[in-house]
């Protein structure tokens, strides 16, 4: 029901608090609200008060507390009641021994905020309540004559709980530009909010006031369901606090593709994050593969990350590329495929999904591919926040010692590289981008390791193709040279049909050659 937590800020809670069992919104308060004091909780009608004023008390009653709620001209108590019904954490064995319904309208409309006062007083020692809700704050002010009478109440109704040790919820509604009087006379105000960003309805919290204890200021999105409310802090105020951390010497992570490997100086160093940068199908997400499945060949654990291509299309379309074995990685569980389905995400909350799901494996040299960033883009309703996102995020990684790689793409038709988000090449240590250079109507795929810290690195272009017996990277610099600068001619050959072929064309032209040879008809000498 309470505990006595040492904050995040480094000192002692002196004062005892009360949990609320709200998914993180105790991480936003560093450790919940404090015994005996009051609360506002303001927002607009749909915003969630109710739902979370709800979820606090049934926590707390199944935790050895009682709750008192108190409503003052809302919907009846069988149709809340109703409506909660679906939540999982509503429990009806609680009520009414531990968790008791009231109506205070009739008291207030008879006696004033002074019958009111005295009717909680009563009821809050006969039910021993150690949690007090009132829901409707707005009708007990409409019976005040004024501003300084209704926060004459408030004052007298804290003085009463504080003694007698009750934590206080009060429900109010409000809109955007309305600043309600008990806002100055309670211990904390938490606002909620409910808006729309294009079709999309965001749900948010903010920690407007919290007396007595450190809290993570700013807007946090929220989520109701029938689990009931989870709140996701920004994840740049999570970690805003990052630790270095080591474990151990750092050890190459190879891609298993030669020359890409040995132009990597044996691979990405062990706990860095790269950029996998090109337009679509220039092969980010076949590389990235590859870099999972040589991975899981060496023992080391891995994780897809992805958006768009469910985990059926991807063992597919490993195996046509030469990596059959991928699949028996992926029933083995050495390799682990999180799909996104493409539907509304929150941006903290995947961000929360896949760190949970790195810290359940709890394993070392793990190997993550993100696959891609427009996944999380499309997932914000602050595109300014996308940065501070992405170097929190990855810096967490390190500490996991996670190797991650991210793809992003860049336009289809454009001959410049112009990534979506330029800054993003600041949060990372490696850049790897791939190409297409068209050249008298053929299309060449190039790669070139852009930015490689901590590291040498063999910063030439160098051809690259895909085909069904894998991905191969030229051996020379020669091919791409000859491609860049309009002159991908056969060598010694005067004859410009003799131009030479994208890496990969070549092979399967002479397959293609052979089995129409296998086909022909033999013809047979007469006798």
């Amino acid at each position: 029901m309470s505990s006595g937590q040492e904050g995040d800020s480094g000192r002692k809670g002196k004062q005892p608090r009360l949990e609320t069992g709200v998914p993180r919104l105790d991480f936003i308060t560093k450790g919940g609200l404090i015994q005996g004091a009051s609360y506002a909780l303001l927002g607009p009608p749909g915003s969630g008060k109710t739902v979370l004023a709800h979820q606090i008390a049934f926590w707390h009653v199944q935790h050895g507390g009682k709750a008192l709620y108190v409503t003052l001209l809302t919907e009846s108590h069988a149709r809340m009641l109703a409506n909660l019904e679906v939540m999982a954490f509503f429990d009806a064995s609680v009520i009414p021994d531990k968790l008791h319904y009231i109506s205070g309208y009739r008291q207030l409309e008879t006696e004033g905020l002074k019958g009111l006062l005295e009717m909680i007083r009563r009821a809050a020692r006969q039910h021993q309540a150690t949690l007090l809700v009132m829901d409707g704050m707005d009708a007990a002010k409409e019976f005040a004559r004024g501003d300084l009478t209704y926060k004459r109440f408030l004052q007298e109704l804290q003085t009463f709980v504080s003694i007698i040790g009750c934590t206080t919820l009060l429900l109010s509604p409000h809109y955007t530009g309305d600043m309600p009087p008990e806002t100055t006379a309670v211990d904390g105000v938490f606002e909620l909010s409910l808006w729309l960003s294009g079709p999309r309805a965001v749900r948010e919290l903010v920690a407007l006031k919290f007396r007595g204890s450190d809290s993570l200021l700013g807007k946090h999105e929220l989520e109701i369901s029938d689990q009931g409310i989870i709140v996701h802090p920004r994840t740049e105020v999570q970690f805003s606090a990052p630790q270095e951390r080591s474990e151990g010497p750092r050890i190459r992570m190879a891609f298993g593709v030669p020359r890409l490997d040995e132009s990597l100086h044996g691979g990405l160093l062990s706990g860095s994050t790269t950029l996998l940068l090109g337009a679509p199908g220039t092969g980010k997400t076949l590389l990235g593969l590859r870099f999972l499945l040589e991975g899981a060949r060496q023992g080391q654990p891995g994780v897809y990350f992805g958006f768009y291509e469910t985990s059926q299309r991807l063992m597919e379309k490993a195996e046509g590329v030469g990596m059959g074995d991928f699949k028996k990685y992926v029933d083995e569980g050495l390799i682990e495929i999180q799909w996104q389905p493409p539907l509304e995400h929150n941006l903290d909350a995947l961000a929360e999904r896949l760190l949970e799901r790195i810290h359940e494996r709890n394993v070392k040299r793990m190997r993550l591919f993100v696959d891609s960033i427009a996944g999380f883009r499309s997932a914000t309703v602050y595109p300014e926040r996308m940065s501070r996102f992405f170097s929190a995020l990855s810096h967490q990684l390190r500490m996991m010692d996670v190797t991650t790689l991210y793809s992003e793409e860049t336009a289809l038709f454009s001959p410049d590289v112009d990534a979506p988000q330029p800054d993003a090449t600041a949060y990372v240590e490696n850049v790897i981008l791939l190409r297409y250079v068209e050249l008298r109507s053929q299309l060449y795929r190039l790669l070139s390791i852009m930015k490689m810290r901590e590291s040498q690195y063999d910063s030439g272009i160098r051809e690259f193709s895909i085909t069904n017996e894998g991905i191969t990277v030229a051996e020379t610099f020669e091919s791409a040279e000859a491609v860049l600068t309009g002159h991908a001619i056969l060598a010694g050959t005067p004859n410009k049909s003799r131009r030479k072929p994208p890496m990969g064309a070549k092979s399967a032209k002479k397959k293609k050659a052979a089995a129409a040879a296998k086909r022909k008809p033999v013809q047979r000498r007469r006798s």
